[in-house]
């Protein structure tokens, strides 16, 4: 059975968590998109940290029998992987518009320098 004193800290963790993106939702520093994302990972740990027997149980179906805690810890690590893959993407994506812009800043600037070359010549 899980340690009361494991829970307690473990719930304690989630809703600091859970706090601290509400705070940066509120003061508009994390976008409500990615704040989904970390708000479900804060319910689920929440989740995980409080129900004690639910947590024995499904440390039962992933064959941990040691330490059921360790669940939350695997749980977490895997949230943080997705979460990695996640903003690999969103990097992937902001890098491609990022060179997008970059080209047609510099056809803009081509674009200029003719025309002002031109207004030079024709005055």
């Amino acid at each position: 059975m899980t340690p009361i004193s494991v829970t307690i800290i473990a719930s304690l963790g989630a809703l600091g968590m859970l706090g601290v993106v509400f705070e940066l939702i509120r003061r508009r520093h994390l976008r409500e998109r990615y704040s989904l994302i970390w708000l479900l990972i804060g319910v689920v740990l929440l989740v995980l940290a409080a129900w004690r027997r639910g947590l024995n149980t499904l440390a039962g179906w992933m064959g941990v029998k040691g330490y059921p805690p360790s669940v939350i810890f695997a749980a977490l690590l895997f949230f943080v992987l997705i979460m990695l893959l996640h903003y690999s993407i969103v990097i992937s994506r902001l890098s491609d518009q990022n060179t997008t812009l970059a080209q047609r800043l510099a056809l803009l600037e081509e674009e200029q320098l003719r025309r002002s070359e031109e207004s030079r010549e024709d005055g």
